[in-house]
């Protein structure tokens, strides 16, 4: 009987000692971001075609290609000799009608009594009057084509309508150019700051709108990270200004545009790049070790909680992405669930666990006693 209850004792520890240690993290809710990364290209923040408003030929380029200009900067001179004769032209039939509407005011002036005291007829004053008036329209009218005249003459020298970079030009002294002509002069691009638009599918867009509009997800931030060709993150960070309300038929697409400093010059107009942003934030969701998600044979996904009675718990849970070394896990789990993260080893439902905190540091997965695959080293038989 001795013998017996010490077997019986021996096969019991042995049983214990079998239960297998895992690691569990404790899960709680949180708010998490829903990062999304966009193919993108950028787009110089002003452009602007320099065109010339007047026919003539060209005298002197005053710029430097591909140098800096201010708004306001002389960029072509035209030849102004017409323009300069019209002037002066228009200011000389300006003076001719100012005159003649002079005479015509101090006539009517000297009628006017004369016709009060009938020593005149009514009708001389009154077309004397009349004369007066048309006189004063031949004034405007002069003064009016005087002014355009000036304008002319000013448009001679063509300025820079915007301040940016301004590229190469195909015209050169010489050039007879005009007013309606397709091909600009030069083209100035204002880099600094610079646009960058982003392509984002129409069907993600109206998804991520009806979860805003269903609750448990808010919108993300406006900051936007860019990374550039090479793949190296660029130094500054954008905003997003707004998106179109229209879908690229050709696409399905919906054009999204951010705001980003470019003091150094760094970004150029039409380079291809990626813009990344929180485009969401995710309420009540949970964050699970990447190594503690497994799936099932339908892809449906599960993991291994720490149950009653330190038995394993299989559970079924729906996380469709991830971020960073987690799964976000967004139904199937509650607060100060034990989520089992190591020694899952064989694990099934059911199962007796010795379950340890996952950052203890402690050995899991081997029972107490056994080998790596599992089985337990019991001592060899003394003698036979």
């Amino acid at each position: 009987m001795a013998l017996l209850a010490g077997c019986s004792a021996s096969d019991e520890g042995d049983g214990n000692r079998q239960a297998p240690e895992v690691g569990y993290v404790v899960v709680q809710p949180a708010t998490v971001p829903v990062p999304i990364e966009l193919g993108a290209r950028t787009v110089a923040f002003e452009t602007s075609e320099v065109r010339p408003q007047i026919n003539g030929l060209i005298r002197r380029r005053l710029f430097e290609q591909g140098g800096y200009v201010r708004a306001g900067q002389p960029l072509f001179q035209i030849d102004a000799s017409l323009y300069q004769a019209a002037v002066d032209q228009a200011a000389a039939n300006l003076s001719s009608a100012r005159a003649s509407a002079e005479a015509a005011k101090v006539k009517a002036d000297r009628f006017r009594p004369l016709a009060e005291m009938e020593a005149i007829a009514k009708q001389d004053y009154t077309d004397a009057l009349a004369q007066a008036r048309v006189a004063n329209a031949v004034v405007a009218q002069n003064g009016a084509a005087l002014e355009t005249a000036r304008i002319n003459l000013r448009y001679t020298t063509i300025t820079a309508p915007i301040s940016g970079r301004i590229g190469r030009t195909l015209f050169t002294a010489g050039a007879l150019v005009n007013a309606n002509q397709t091909d600009p002069l030069a083209v100035i691009q204002r880099t600094d700051p610079m646009y960058v638009d982003m392509q984002q599918s129409s069907a993600e867009l109206t998804a991520l709108r009806q979860s805003i509009a269903a609750g448990g997800v808010l919108p993300g931030s406006t900051s936007v990270r860019l990374i550039l060709e090479d793949g190296s993150a660029y130094g500054f960070a954008g905003t997003i200004e707004f998106s179109e309300a229209v879908v690229s038929e050709e696409t399905g697409t919906v054009t999204l545009r951010a705001r980003f400093p470019n003091p150094k010059g760094t970004l150029l107009p039409g380079m291809f790049v990626k813009a990344a942003f929180d485009q969401a934030i995710e309420e009540n969701a949970f964050r699970v070790p990447q190594a503690a998600m497994q799936r099932d044979f339908d892809g449906s996904a599960f993991v291994y909680l720490v149950g009653k009675d330190n038995k394993a718990e299989r559970r079924k849970v729906k996380a469709d992405r991830t971020l960073g070394t987690d799964w976000i896990v967004t139904d199937g789990l509650k607060a100060g669930d034990r989520v089992i993260s190591q020694g899952l080893g064989n694990l099934r439902q059911g199962q007796p666990i010795r379950p340890v905190t996952a950052s203890s540091g402690q050995r899991v997965g081997v029972p107490k006693g056994g080998t790596a695959g599992g089985a337990s080293e019991k001592p060899a038989a003394k003698g036979n």
